[in-house]
C-alpha cells in the first residue's frame, strides 16, 4: 500500500449490540434488504437482531443448535449440517437442508446463471464444496477441494474457496464443478479469509501474518495484483509482531474495504488507490468477524477471542461483543473521486 493516511477514526460513538453472545462471534450477516442482522456464535446460537429502530438492536429470533455455528449468511447456518428456517417462520425449528461428514466453514446463498432459483454452496473440513437445491434432500453437485475448506466467498457468477495448506481455488458458477483457476496463495502463511470484489472480477485474501493479497481473474489484470502489509504491531527491540487479518469486507456502494484482526482494529481502504482511508483505535479484543450493512451505513464488528493463540490464549475475561459503528463518507468514499465505486 502507498502511505497511509494518519487520520484516525473515532469509535468512542459506537453502540454495542445489546443482549450479544455469550461465546465467541464466528459470523456476522445483513440482511441485504434490511437492517436485521444475524449473529453466530460458539455457544451454538444463532441471534436475529433489528437494528432499523434502536441503535443498539432489539432481538428478533434466537435459533439454538447442537454444536457451534461457525457461519451463516442471512437465512442459513453452518456447523456439521446446514440448518436454514423462513422468513417469519415464528419461531419453528429450523429445517436441515445440507450435510457434510466434517464442519461446514462457509455457507453461501447464490443464485446460478442459468437460473432463477437460488441455491446454496457449502464448504467443509471434510475437503468439499457441495451445491444444494432446497426443493431436493440431496446434493445435486460435489468439488473435491486439495485440503480443508476455510473460507469460502460468493459475488455474480464468481466462487472463490481458500483451504489449507494456502490452496486458493477460483469456480465460475456457469460451470460449478470445475476450478477455473487454482493457484497457491502469494501470502506464504496460513489463509484465514477470502472475500470477491463487489464487481466479481477478483478478490481478497487474509492471512496470519498480518498481509493481504489482491488477485484480478483476467490474465489482462494480473498488473493490478498486489500484497500489502496491515495489523502489525510497532518494533520492539528490532521485532514486530504480525497479526491475523480475521475479516476482509467489501462497503457495497463504494467498493471499498475494511480489514480487521486480532490486534483488535479495524481500517478501512482503497484498493484502487492502494491508500488506507482510516484507522480505528483497538477495541479491546481481537476482531472475530465484519460486515457493512446493505445500505453501507453500519459497519457490525464481532470482538471476540479468535483463537489465533490457540487454547492457551483464551480467558474467561476477554470480551464477546458486537459493536455497530456509523460510518461516514469520510469513512470510506474514495479520495478525490465521486459517485459510487464496486
Amino acid at each position: 500500500m502507498a502511505p497511509a493516511s494518519n487520520v484516525l477514526g473515532q469509535v468512542s460513538t459506537d453502540v454495542q449490540l445489546a443482549n450479544g453472545p455469550d461465546d465467541g462471534i464466528s459470523g456476522l450477516s445483513w440482511s441485504p434488504v434490511s437492517r436485521h442482522l444475524a449473529v453466530a456464535s460458539w455457544d451454538g446460537k444463532v441471534r436475529i437482531y433489528d437494528v432499523t429502530q434502536r441503535r443498539s438492536g432489539e432481538g428478533r429470533a434466537l435459533i439454538e443448535f447442537g454444536g457451534p455455528a461457525l457461519r451463516q449468511e442471512q437465512n442459513l447456518i453452518g456447523h456439521l449440517n446446514v440448518e436454514g428456517w423462513p422468513k417469519g417462520s415464528n419461531g419453528a425449528p429450523p429445517q436441515q437442508v445440507a450435510a457434510h461428514d466434517a464442519p461446514i466453514s462457509s455457507v453461501h446463498f447464490f443464485t446460478p446463471p442459468s437460473s432463477n432459483a437460488p441455491m446454496i454452496v457449502t464448504g467443509s473440513w471434510d475437503k468439499t464444496v457441495k451445491y444444494w437445491d432446497l426443493r431436493q434432500q440431496t446434493a445435486v453437485a460435489s468439488v473435491e477441494c486439495q485440503e480443508r475448506v476455510y473460507s469460502m466467498d460468493t459475488k455474480g457468477d464468481l466462487l472463490v474457496i481458500g483451504t489449507a495448506d494456502r490452496h486458493i481455488n477460483v469456480i465460475k458458477l456457469d460451470n460449478p464443478t470445475v476450478f477455473h483457476q487454482s493457484l497457491r496463495s502469494p501470502l506464504s502463511h496460513q489463509t484465514r479469509v477470502v472475500s470477491c470484489f463487489n464487481t466479481a472480477n477478483g478478490f481478497a485474501i487474509g492471512s496470519i501474518e498480518g498481509r493481504c493479497a489482491f488477485r484480478f481473474i483476467s490474465q489482462k489484470d494480473t498488473s493490478l495484483n498486489f500484497t500489502f502489509k496491515c495489523h502489525r504491531s510497532p518494533p520492539t527491540n528490532n521485532t514486530i509482531s504480525a497479526h491475523a487479518v480475521n475479516a476482509i469486507s467489501f462497503h457495497p456502494i463504494h467498493g471499498t474495504f475494511s480489514t480487521a484482526g486480532s490486534d483488535g482494529t479495524f481500517h478501512f481502504w482503497d484498493k484502487d488507490t492502494h491508500m488506507r482511508i482510516r484507522a480505528f483505535p483497538a477495541a479491546g479484543g481481537s476482531i472475530s468477524a465484519t460486515a457493512f450493512s446493505g445500505d453501507g451505513e453500519v459497519f457490525a464488528y464481532g470482538v471476540s477471542y479468535d483463537w489465533s493463540k490457540g487454547f492457551a490464549g483464551n480467558s474467561a475475561q476477554l470480551p464477546n461483543k458486537v459493536m455497530l459503528h456509523a460510518v461516514g463518507d469520510e469513512e470510506c468514499k474514495p479520495k478525490g473521486r465521486g459517485g459510487s465505486r464496486r
